[in-house]
Order: structure tokens, then sequence, then C-alpha cells
């Protein structure tokens, strides 16, 4: 069950609950589901209850247990939590990070490109790549900071970890190992960066540039941590196994999505940095 499918299941829910006159509210277009940032959540959460809240008066942890019961027994959700004040942690069956992986690489995402149109001065001064980040950093951010290869350069970080995932793919091929993206990760460090995957095509949707750039800054830096945890090579004499393969296949979706948010914002997306 991916992102999306969940997210149907549970507007499902949602609406059976309204015309079975448990819940009073309208049936909101969006769930808003979400891989939960850390370990331990379930594989989805979703705030549906704490909206339908606010519509309908009744207490979000109300709500919650109406759709909980309701969730627990649809197919391919093998357990339902509440969370306060009224979340909901679902664990679906089987394992979801391979599915969220193999959904990036399967339907590479490719959202529009923004309109993004620099002055010429700020473009002779930064270049074009660094011209349009800076329209799009937060408030007293040094814009020449922009041009320094260094961690505290946010636009440096988003294209190295980009650059990073495809010299991972390079070596490992010369080492003769290919990914399997049906390979679960079974790093606990690895969530963040699922969750992050997973919120890309939300984030795309959403037409926000700024909202965009601040997402490729935290997918970078996720994969950045996880990578320096969980080697995606094999050392020394080790075999390439299901984990570095799965790893890899974890590598590659980052680079997909690193690649597809830097190109919406027409900047390049470099392979060797």
């Amino acid at each position: 069950m991916t992102p999306a499918d969940l997210s149907r299941t549970v507007l499902h829910t949602v609406r059976r609950a309204v015309e079975a006159d448990e819940l009073r509210a309208t049936v909101p277009a969006r769930a808003g589901v979400r891989v939960p940032p850390r370990p331990g959540c379930g594989d989805y959460a979703t705030n549906i209850a704490l909206r339908l809240a606010k519509e309908s008066g009744r207490p979000a942890r109300e709500i919650a247990e109406v759709l909980r019961r309701r969730l627990a027994v649809e197919p391919g959700i093998a357990r339902v939590d509440i969370a306060e004040p009224g979340f909901l942690n679902i664990t679906v069956e089987g394992a979801v990070g391979g599915r969220i992986v193999a959904e990036v690489l399967r339907a590479a995402p490719r959202g529009e490109p923004y309109d993004l149109r620099p002055d010429p001065a700020l473009v002779e001064r930064l270049g074009s790549d660094a011209a349009r980040w800076s329209l799009l950093c937060p408030p007293g951010l040094e814009r020449d900071l922009l041009l320094v290869q260094r961690e505290s350069n946010p636009l440096f970080r988003v294209r190295y970890a980009h650059a990073r995932t495809h010299a991972l793919v390079r070596n490992a091929r010369d080492l003769g190992f290919t990914a399997d993206a049906a390979g679960e990760q079974a790093d606990d460090s690895a969530g963040p960066l699922l969750a992050a995957l997973a919120d890309h095509a939300r984030i795309s949707a959403t037409r926000a540039p700024d909202r965009l750039a601040r997402h490729l800054e935290r997918t970078a830096d996720a994969y950045l941590r996880w990578q320096a945890d969980c080697p995606t090579l094999p050392r020394g004499d080790e075999k390439p196994s299901v984990v570095h393969r799965a790893r890899l296949a974890l590598a590659e979706a980052t680079g997909t999505v690193l690649a597809d948010g830097l190109n919406q914002l027409g900047i390049t997306a470099p392979v060797h940095l």
C-alpha cells in the first residue's frame, strides 16, 4: 500500500463514517498521509482527525477512535494507533520502505519548472544557479555564502548530496552490483529520508518554490546523515548483500527526487562535484 493508496483508504473511511452518521463533517479532498520522521510511530501518520475536529466541534481523539475502528479492518492495514492529541499512526502489511523507493524509481517525478528570473546583476555576481536559489533563501542569509563549497551553504549540500548518489551508483557498477528497490531498509536512520522522499510529490504539488527549496535541504541533510551511518558499498572483501542493494536503491531514489526538485527550480543537478 503506497501513500496514495492509503490516502484514498482514509478518505473512504471518513466518507463511510459520515454516511453512517458517526461523524458530521465535510469529507476533505486530501487525507494528508505522511511517513513519520521517527521510527516507532507506524509506517504512516495522518492528522485528519484533528482537521475534522475543528469543523465538527468534537474532540480530535473521539474522531480518531471512530476512524481507527474502521481503518483497522481495511485490507492491507495491520494496525492503527492513536497518538495525542489525535494523530492516527498506521502500520500497513508488508515492508513500506521498499515500496516508497520503488514508487519513486518506477514513476520518476517530473515537476513543472518555475519561472524564476533573478535580475542580471545578481546572475553576474552569483551565477545562474546560485542567483535562482538566492531568490528562495530565508531573510538574513548572506548571498555570497552560496558561492562557497562548504556545509553552511544549503545549495552546496543539496547539489553535493545529488552528486554523491550518482557516485555511489557508479562505484556499485564497478563492483558488479545494482540496486534492488524491492529490498526493505533495515536501518532505523532511514526513516527521515524515506519520509522526505514520500513527501516530495505533495510538496511539488503546492507549487511553492520556497517550500520546495526547504524540502530539498531536508532531503539532502537526511540523506547525508543516513549515508554516513549506513555504508552503501561493501567494504574490503565483503560481498554485495541484499542490504547493500536496498541501500543503493534508496540512494538512487534520493538522487531522482533531488534532481527533479533542482530542475523545477531551474538549477543544474551535477553528477560530479
